[in-house]
């Protein structure tokens, strides 16, 4: 437990038949970048919602800075800082307000709240908008002053839900810079949620995919991508792939084979795809199923996400 920054066993949250989060088992180290990587509706929320004291578990057990969520709430709760999903700030204060406010709230004395928001502000570079209005700031300012306000406390873990959700590239590169930094110069352990492939990908040392309320996958994002293979032949076309699909999967150098009825797509994870291309698309004659076009690459994270979720939409 000393070296867990945040540790669950069996976590479970139902609402009424409802299983939001289905027997999450989930251990972080100090210092770490974790990013919970999910459909949207997959849990991901909830259990942030669990390990930050903020949503009773149904069953299973929690610990977070070495504290109980259920037992030692109010000492989990001065060791983290949150940012939520939604936007939650006060329109018509200032920005230095919304952080003034928060540091009276944990009972901060003035000369540190002082310091502390000159520190912070400089380091998401909000400048002289910090005593602006904050309904006259854009997504990218409100987020980066939420990013803030959860670090006002100097926490231990920082809890970030989709943090950087309907910013642009420039404000989403910014916002993983500073989580970046925060957590080189000062060992701040980071849990965030997200559904964007290329961030877990920027921020993490370990990926937990999450799907139907459970944890499916976990690693490094490299080593979930090692998982699926060494290439991947990608072979668009129409009609049904369903014999193309059974013929190269008889194939031994095919690892795995992944197709899409409604699209006619087929995925293909061999050895080598550059010698394996022709025999891959001349199994396709004569069967029903026309090859359009075919392309090779090395997997991607978004082809482990693929793998462990499937593709069909969720609500």
């Amino acid at each position: 437990m000393s070296d867990m920054a945040i540790e669950a066993r069996g976590l479970v949250k139902r609402y009424g038949d409802l299983v939001a989060v289905d027997g999450v088992d989930l251990q972080v180290e100090a210092g770490a970048i974790y990013a919970m990587l999910g459909p949207n509706g997959a849990g991901k929320t909830t259990t942030i919602g669990m390990l930050t004291t903020l949503v009773r578990p149904t069953s299973g057990i929690a610990r977070v800075a070495g504290f109980d969520v259920l037992a030692q709430a109010e000492q989990v709760r001065s060791r983290i800082g949150v940012t939520f999903q939604d936007i939650v700030l006060d329109q018509d204060l200032t920005g230095r307000q919304v952080l003034d406010i928060h540091g009276r709230l944990y009972r901060q004395g003035g000369d540190l709240r002082r310091k502390r928001i000159v520190d912070l502000v400089d380091l998401v570079q909000l400048g002289d908008a910090i005593d602006r209005i904050v309904k006259t700031y854009s997504g990218g300012m409100k987020r980066r002053l939420e990013l803030a306000r959860g670090l006002m406390t100097d926490p231990a873990v920082l809890f970030l839900d989709e943090p950087t959700q309907g910013l642009d590239p420039q404000n989403r590169e910014g916002i993983w810079s500073y989580i970046r930094d925060l957590n080189r110069q000062s060992g701040l352990t980071v849990l965030l949620t997200t559904h964007y492939m290329e961030e877990a990908e920027a921020l993490a040392h370990q990926v937990g995919i999450v799907d139907r309320g459970k944890l499916v996958a976990q690693g490094t994002p490299s080593g979930l991508v090692t998982q699926l293979g060494a290439d991947v032949i990608r072979v668009r076309g129409h009609g049904d792939p369903a014999h193309f699909v059974a013929e190269i999967k008889g194939m031994s150098f095919v690892e795995r084979v992944e197709s899409d009825s409604d699209s006619g797509n087929v995925s293909v994870y061999v050895d080598s795809g550059s010698r394996r291309l022709v025999e891959i698309v001349g199994a396709s004659g004569g069967n029903g199923y026309r090859v359009e076009d075919v392309t090779i690459a090395r997997p991607s994270l978004a082809d482990a996400f693929l793998h462990h979720t499937g593709r069909a939409l969720r609500d």
